[in-house]
């Protein structure tokens, strides 16, 4: 089974990803077609789905854990947090507008550095802090139990739900059924 740094690493390796993809893809500025934007629209769309689960386990149980190891914790799990909470409501405007739209690209460019800062953040603080804290045992456990949440979680940004472990553990699960639902009704996920 995976330990919290593989489940997480794997994540954060997905999400770069997709953001590279996004950077080289053509614009609606460069002249893409309607087709062109219409996978562009996609291609964001995946990202958001995909921050919005990782985002929702990671309140539910990476945070809080390293909240737990004392005063460096607190400090790096509230920076991490904070990263997060600005984060979601870009998220939540690409969420609503298409490629084509004023300002989506300037919000795209925006949360590619925000998401590339916030991922380095983590793993060069948060995560030596926690691997040196937790033993192996530990550390796949709390990998099941990301890996878990994120089944449940929600698959879009939800800004005005507050970045804490009950908020995520108790509304995560509500939002990501509505999420779901909206989903298959929009069809949103399914190209």
């Amino acid at each position: 089974m995976p330990d919290v740094f593989e489940v997480l690493r794997k994540d954060h390796e997905e999400v770069k990803s997709m953001l590279s993809r996004l950077e080289e893809g053509p614009r609606a500025s460069t002249g893409a077609t309607a087709e062109q934007l219409a996978e562009r629209k996609r291609a964001v769309d995946e990202v958001i789905v995909e921050e919005s689960k990782h985002e929702a386990a990671e309140q539910q149980y990476f945070w809080p854990a390293v909240k737990r190891l004392g005063t460096d914790g607190l400090r790096i799990a509230e920076l991490g947090l904070d990263q997060e909470a600005e984060a979601d409501p870009v998220l939540a405007e690409l969420d609503k507008h298409q490629p084509d739209d004023e300002g989506f690209e300037d919000r795209l460019v925006a949360f590619t550095a925000a998401a590339r800062a916030h991922i380095q953040y983590e793993e060069a603080h948060a995560w030596p802090l926690l691997r040196a804290a937790i033993s192996a045992d530990e550390a796949e456990e709390l990998g099941a139990h990301i890996a878990r949440a994120k089944k449940l979680a929600p698959t879009r940004p939800h800004p005005h739900t507050p970045p804490t472990e009950n908020a995520a553990k108790t509304a995560g699960p509500i939002a990501g059924v509505a999420d779901r639902l909206r989903d298959a009704v929009t069809g949103r996920g399914k190209e």
